[in-house]
């Protein structure tokens, strides 16, 4: 089942991209990411709210709430830089290259979590790397935005 969850996650972040690339042309990527977090504030206390967790807030320990909120602040900063990213570079390009988070989120797993890799692991995630890196400085004529082909610039 989690695959599942991980695959319609990555769908849509695709999505989400997509959209926020298109909210983003003439809107400074800054303001465009504090709209988004306070949508995503509503709708995430709704769903707690609506599954009955609510509750559960007070039981949260003290080393959880730790982790939760350095998690947080450092998923804004993350989101912080994907926009601006986003808003100076080609969609295709920077979330291409966004997915190196890959290997970092590997490796601290296996320094912070002790999680247990094997070859196809590391083959799969260096491969993956290579590809997002590829991606991400492949030809900037193939995926320039608002500007005319690199053929029509050249006449």
């Amino acid at each position: 089942m989690w695959i599942l969850f991980s695959l319609s996650a990555a769908f849509l972040a695709a999505v989400v991209i997509t959209l926020s690339k298109a909210g983003i042309k003439n809107v400074d990527s800054s303001l465009a990411f504090a709209i988004q977090s306070v949508l995503i504030l509503i709708v995430s206390w709704s769903v707690v709210i609506f599954q009955g967790h609510l509750p559960d807030v007070a039981r949260v320990e003290r080393k959880a709430w730790i982790f939760l909120v350095l998690a947080g602040i450092i998923t804004c900063l993350s989101s912080l830089c994907s926009f601006h990213a986003l808003k100076l570079g080609a969609a295709s390009r920077t979330s291409a290259l966004d997915k190196v988070s890959l290997v970092f989120s590997i490796t601290l797993a296996v320094i912070f979590l002790k999680d247990k890799v094997n070859w196809q692991l590391v083959v799969g995630a260096l491969l993956m790397a290579a590809g997002a890196v590829f991606i991400g400085y492949s030809d900037e004529s193939v995926t320039k935005d608002d500007k005319a082909p690199a053929h029509a610039e050249a006449k």
